[in-house]
């Protein structure tokens, strides 16, 4: 159903006599328009009321995130100061340790310094000790290996050879002993080629024989 009621609107100003209403005195408002508004009014309001709720559900979520942010950051804290305590009382205990312990390296160098130069002498004398060693097994093998030569070897390398292990008199003695033998030796051939010589010259019987 629809109607039409009508209003009468007067501006304010010196008061008149009333009379009849006309267009330049009074608007006339219709229920129709009324109602248009009142039914925007209403839907602006549903749509506000639907954006207070999810805003208020979203402060809600916000504040209860805000909520657990909150109290991992207390239980962080608690544990980063949990964890500075319990690291400042291992640098002390370990401070207190380190110091001893570089007092005891410091003792110990100071006393290997004071005995290095006894243990240098005693490496040195092991040293000696050791080539003297070295020096006496290698003579024992060269000796040893000398008396195993053959008589003929060992008279050869001691004539003709400087690398046979005998004092030089003894080179000496017997290279003077090998010359003089020598020269003997070719003397006495060349007697006898001189008297077999002779004998085959004046037709002695041995001489003929010494030949044959």
């Amino acid at each position: 159903m629809s109607y039409t009621k009508q209003y009468t609107y007067q501006e304010p100003g010196p008061s008149k006599q009333p009379g009849p209403l006309s267009s330049e005195h009074a608007g006339t408002i219709s229920t129709s328009k009324v109602e248009l508004a009142l039914k925007r009014c209403c839907k602006t309001s549903l749509e506000y009321e639907y954006l207070v709720k999810g805003l208020e559900s979203s402060l809600s979520d916000h504040l209860s995130n805000f909520r657990a942010v909150e109290s991992l950051m207390q239980e962080s804290y608690k544990n980063v100061h949990r964890n500075v305590q319990r690291a400042d009382r291992v640098s002390k205990v370990q401070a207190n340790h380190i110091k001893q312990q570089l007092g005891d390296l410091d003792d110990s160098l100071t006393e290997l310094a004071d005995t290095l130069p006894t243990i240098q002498t005693q490496v040195l004398d092991i040293k000696q000790a050791y080539d003297s060693g070295w020096d006496k097994a290698q003579e024992l093998v060269t000796d040893l290996t000398w008396l195993n030569t053959d008589f003929y070897e060992r008279w050869r390398m001691i004539i003709f050879s400087s690398s046979s292990p005998v004092s030089w008199r003894w080179k000496v003695y017997m290279r003077t002993v090998f010359v003089v033998s020598f020269v003997v030796c070719s003397w006495l051939l060349w007697i006898g080629l001189t008297g077999a010589y002779r004998a085959h010259r004046h037709r002695l019987v041995w001489g003929e024989k010494l030949m044959s």
